[in-house]
């Protein structure tokens, strides 16, 4: 295929779209999946699998950003690079991801 330099901000800039893409996910908003599967938004599970996908490209980006040695972490706060390198999608990371959860008085 030959020797192909794709720079450096290429990789920024899709780096930041899968963010982008994964917060509106997280926050059940309309992204580019949505039209792909609008069947799917009459399914309560589409909300869970949308953020996985959206979830999957962003760690994806991130892969490609460490094998290229460049730096990704200074798209996300401390907390969310951290979660990012953890590669989980669990409930602390939908929970904490903006970091404001812990400030809120939670009813029992």
């Amino acid at each position: 295929m030959g020797d192909m330099n794709v720079p450096q901000q290429f990789f920024v800039d899709k780096l930041e779209q899968a963010k982008i893409h994964f917060e509106r996910a997280l926050d059940c908003k309309h992204t580019e999946f949505d039209d792909l599967y609008p069947y799917m938004i009459e399914h309560p599970q589409f909300f869970w699998y949308k953020r996985y996908v959206a979830w999957s490209e962003l760690l994806t980006i991130v892969k490609l950003c460490d094998e290229l040695e460049i730096s990704w972490t200074e798209q996300f706060t401390e907390r969310q690079a951290e979660y990012v390198r953890g590669r989980v999608m669990s409930s602390k990371v939908l929970d904490y991801w903006y970091e404001t959860n812990e400030s809120r008085e939670h009813v029992g």
